[in-house]
């Protein structure tokens, strides 16, 4: 760890953390936090408005109010003064796809864990127990990009792609790869419950993620899409700049057509106040396709433990919550206890499918998951180097468009950089896939639970006994029966149903 003593950002995301009704701090629990723990983490709500008042009279702004966190934001220097520390930038190395790198986190010198502010010293310590400071998450989808859209094009193709009208047809490609909706619905074996009539009609499912554009792949076909809710921080609701969420959200699609949808754009940093946000629209089912890589109990933060709270108690009010278990990263909140942790499958041409070396699967090192395994089951997801496995909908020129253009399959898909389209996929694909399956199931049985939702789902799917996961998670085999590669196989849409229904 190297401290970067240079700039810090004008504006500091946090979770101000009102003192629990249990009497311990979500910081220092001496138990797991999870659905059966969580209402020990909840507030008082005359404290929680009164800690929401004094924290505004102190010059924060605060973005979000839940029965667990308050979500703020302030300059750094505001947190300095009322918390009587220093506000740190520190690199810590982040893992990504096969590769380490870094990334910039925030934090201070007077905790043993990773960005908590003691607030002992303010005048707020008679309402708050910690403050957690936000930090950057990864999407696991595609690689990470090194650049930013805006170095990659000139504003003069930027307002063109802004005026381009992309087909609602994917582009014929020679490569196989599958297309949405048609080929992602039979490879999880939709196409059987959709002739039944179960189709997701009026099941609620949120993805957060980078936003949602309107393509005509969507409009065309008459699908359900709500207007777009911005997290705490985020702008520019109707355009998806890397269109990461625009291309899996057709995965959910593909499975459950009529499911009623919400994207809530996510900035990639205020992770908690953009989940409650989800929780606040009260769907069935919210689909999370970015995370962070924990691979030790040292790396799990202040953010963590208050995000692994909101999860939990999101859980508790019947919400079921699907998660990518990662490609090579050992993903949080895909290893979270309360959730469903989506892995990946690879579909040959022939129908046969093994596990891909693209996705994660681990045993978790986090004390307080209690040996967790991820994932639970798996969706399609493609191989490496790149997943290019999934031709999906993205908004002209952006960066996804942009970035996995030209270059021949499989370090590319071969698609121009203004067409609105670009093949890809991850453990980001297998996610919004479960959760649409998910919504097959709440349809037909809505009155299970999410903890019996996972369990039909990991009884129906297909033993997948070949391949291997990825290498930075152990590179475990895909053997017949429950294994770290592939969990319980990959997810059978029909059965899945049937399964609910009796």
């Amino acid at each position: 760890m190297v401290n970067n003593l240079n700039n810090l950002p004008p504006v500091v995301y946090a979770e101000a953390s009102v003192k629990s009704v249990g009497g311990r701090s979500l910081f220092e629990a001496p138990f797991p936090i999870n659905s059966e723990t969580v209402l020990n983490f909840h507030s008082e709500p005359e404290l929680v408005e009164s800690a929401v008042e004094r924290l505004r009279s102190e010059g924060f702004e605060v973005l979000h109010v839940s029965p667990i966190t308050i979500t703020i934001s302030a300059p750094p220097e505001v947190y300095e003064r009322v918390f009587k520390t220093k506000i740190i930038p520190v690199e810590r190395e982040v893992q990504k796809f096969n590769e380490m790198t870094t990334s910039t986190f925030l934090d201070t010198p007077d905790t043993d864990t990773p960005g908590l502010i003691d607030v002992s010293k303010s005048t707020l310590a008679d309402v708050l127990e910690g403050v957690a400071i936000e930090e950057p998450r990864i999407r696991l989808g595609v690689i990470e990009p090194s650049e930013s859209l805006t170095t990659i094009l000139t504003e003069a193709e930027r307002n063109f792609f802004a005026s381009t009208k992309p087909s609602a047809f994917p582009p014929p490609k020679s490569y196989w790869h599958l297309n949405v909706p048609a080929d992602v619905s039979l490879g999880l074996n939709a196409d059987r419950v959709h002739r039944d009539g179960i189709t997701g009609r009026d099941i609620k499912v949120v993805m957060i993620d980078t936003g949602w554009y309107a393509h005509p792949f969507f409009t065309q076909r008459g699908y359900r899409s709500n207007p777009v809710v911005l997290g705490p921080g985020s702008t520019d609701p109707e355009h998806d700049e890397e269109s990461h969420g625009t291309g899996e959200s057709a995965n959910i699609f593909a499975v459950a057509p009529d499911a009623d949808f919400t994207m809530v754009k996510f900035n990639l940093i205020t992770s908690v106040g953009t989940f409650n946000k989800a929780v606040e629209l009260n769907p069935h089912i919210i689909s999370i396709s970015w995370g962070k890589s924990i691979d030790s109990a040292e790396l799990y933060s202040a953010a963590d433990k208050t995000l692994a709270a909101c999860i939990a108690d999101a859980v508790t009010q019947g919400i079921t919550v699907v998660c990518s278990a990662g490609n090579g990263q050992w993903s949080f909140p895909g290893q979270h206890p309360d959730v469903i942790s989506a892995g990946g499958a690879y579909m040959h041409a022939d129908g046969t499918f093994e596990a891909t070396p693209y996705a994660s699967g681990f045993l978790s090192r986090i004390p307080d998951f209690n040996n967790r395994t991820s994932p639970d089951v798996c969706g399609l997801v493609g191989m490496p180097p790149k997943a290019a496995y999934i031709m999906l909908p993205v908004e002209p020129g952006s960066q996804i468009d942009v970035k996995l253009s030209g270059n021949t399959h499989p370090n590319g898909d071969e698609t121009p950089n203004n067409d609105g389209w670009a093949a890809f996929s991850g453990t980001s694909a297998a996610a919004p896939q479960l959760a649409g399956i998910c919504a097959l199931v709440k349809q037909m049985s809505p009155n299970l639970s999410p903890a019996q939702i996972r369990e039909v789902l990991k009884d129906t799917a297909r033993d997948v006994a070949s391949g291997n996961s990825n290498p930075s998670t152990g590179g475990h085999e895909a053997v017949p029966g429950v294994d770290l590669a592939t969990g319980h196989g990959l997810v059978d849409a029909y059965e899945t149903v049937k399964k609910a229904r009796s």
